[in-house]
């Protein structure tokens, strides 16, 4: 039995949905479809939600929905309040999610700003789901780039050039001028004393970009607390560990690495795979069933990498996801001579405001490269999606303020008693759609199909508003239309919540 798909036609005249299951069927059946669509007709004709029932084409099933259909459907949609569209996932996992990996030797960029943004927006999505959702923070405080990030300040302390391979940038003068070391202070002294103050700017960048962090996690602790041996014990233990050339490998290759993977060098030093092996372990050890890393388009080969590492331990790869995002570039007149350049998050939060930020950085999907247009995101005026769709929120509220005024108690509350015309009817339908695209933007780690749904629904919104009475006087009408006006309000503001963008009352 196929799935039964029912699809808004693009032409009214072929009804409110349409489906071609008949066609689907008729290989199975071995009838023609359009003898399968006649039978199956026949035996809907006479629900209280269907208005007609017509065969099509080859075997199409073109579907008109009744009055009683929208109403019960606003007046479900309004029942359910809040916890419309929430609660989709049959089985409830617990998952960890890591939404952001940058090291702690400079500033968030926007590139990161769009990793910790849509691992957010995949967590929110995950919790109104239903599931369990960990945010982590792993982050990167031994080895080189850290010993490099020490140089660079205690450079700057004695006011020479930055060593090769350093860090420059203003920043670094800057946390040289905080950290209180003298000037032959060692280079662990002064890593030591100037990551917390960087990693200090890296957690109020979050916190303004409203990116929720439970766990910030520390390479270096994951070294000290003996857990890279324990884990590479473990994967021995299975027989996925060996000596070769006199380092030790373990062997991805067998599920479905492109090579096996060096965690232990000739010299007894351990890889960074060593880590991340033991970090694998550290995750499921603590509780989760299911493992997202969040990581930029330079580690594709982390893919099969981290999946083959579960594997190695003795856990399910399909359990390990490792959705990689594309590069953000900032472009528009605002830019002036710095378009091109590295741009910081915070800049980006400076020049378009959090909510802007947030709703640009998910509105395309995250294997898509990104590029922000800061004049467009400025903009009052429908040309703006952000713009466009929050002052959809806060017209319908404007509209509930002043109907309550004039009634002195709630409106919009039903039971309904209207035979909607057609931009009430789009309205409801793409209301209809709200759980379903909800689940599967939360199954797919699809934050951008939730803005696409919150445009279009801002957009029918806008149309119903603009050619249509919404405050009627007729009571049926006034009512069902205000009741339209309040699950608008509704859905948009859950929404935007899911991206992690406010909804105002009034602009």
């Amino acid at each position: 039995m196929p799935p039964v798909a029912l699809d808004r036609p693009t032409d009214p005249a072929h009804g409110d949905y349409s489906t071609n299951v008949a066609l689907q069927l008729a290989p199975a059946l071995r009838r023609a479809p359009r003898q399968i669509a006649e039978e199956i007709a026949v035996r809907i004709r006479g629900s209280e939600d269907l208005a007609a029932v017509e065969v099509a084409g080859p075997g199409f099933v073109n579907l008109r929905l009744s009055p009683a259909w929208y109403c019960s459907s606003l007046t479900s949609i309004l029942g359910d309040g809040d916890r419309y569209g929430v609660g989709s996932a049959l089985q409830p996992e617990q998952v960890l999610v890591e939404l952001v990996s940058a090291n702690p030797t400079g500033s968030l960029t926007v590139g990161s700003a769009r990793n910790g943004v849509y691992g957010d927006c995949v967590a929110r999505l995950l919790e109104h789901a239903g599931h369990e959702v960990l945010r982590e923070y792993y982050f990167n405080d031994a080895g080189r780039q850290m010993d490099r990030f020490g140089e660079s300040v205690r450079a700057r302390k004695r006011g020479e050039e930055i060593p090769e391979g350093g860090y420059p940038g203003e920043e670094i003068a800057e946390l040289a001028a905080w950290v209180d070391l003298p000037l032959d202070a060692s280079i662990d002294e002064y890593t030591a004393a100037a990551a917390p103050l960087m990693f200090a700017r890296i957690k109020a960048t979050l916190e303004r970009l409203r990116i929720e962090v439970d766990v910030f996690f520390s390479e270096r602790e994951l070294h000290a607390s003996g857990a890279v041996e324990r884990a590479i014990a473990r994967a021995r233990a299975g027989g996925h560990v060996y000596e070769s050339e006199g380092a030790t490998w373990l062997a991805t290759a067998a599920f479905g690495d492109d090579k096996d993977r060096v965690i232990i060098r000739s010299d007894g030093s351990m890889t960074y795979f060593a880590a991340d092996l033991a970090y694998v372990e550290h995750k499921f050890a603590r509780g989760s069933k299911r493992l997202i890393y969040i990581l930029g388009a330079d580690h594709h080969g982390y893919v099969a990498r981290l999946k083959a590492a579960a594997a190695c331990l003795g856990h399910d790869p399909d359990r390990v996801e490792v959705p990689i995002y594309q590069m953000v570039t900032v472009s528009g007149e605002r830019m002036g001579k710095r378009r091109g350049n590295v741009v910081m998050a915070d800049e980006l939060c400076d020049g378009i405001g959090i909510d802007a930020s947030r709703y640009y950085l998910v509105q395309r999907s995250h294997d898509q490269v990104l590029d922000i247009d800061l004049d467009l995101a400025v903009e009052r005026s429908a040309k703006n999606p952000v713009y466009y769709v929050q002052y959809a929120h806060a017209r319908a509220c404007s509209i509930l303020r002043r109907a309550e005024a004039e009634a002195g108690a709630p409106v919009g509350q039903g039971p309904f008693a209207h035979a909607p015309e057609r931009q009430e009817a789009d309205v409801v339908k793409r209301l209809a759609e709200w759980p379903s695209l909800a689940a599967e933007a939360a199954a797919r780690r699809a934050p951008h199909r939730v803005v696409a749904y919150v445009h279009a629904l801002a957009g029918e919104f806008h149309a119903f508003h603009h050619d249509l009475r919404v405050l009627h006087d007729d009571d049926a009408v006034r009512d069902f239309r205000l009741g339209l006006t309040r699950a608008v309000r509704d859905v948009v503001r859950s929404a935007l919540g899911l991206i992690g963008a406010d909804a105002p009352e009034s602009m």
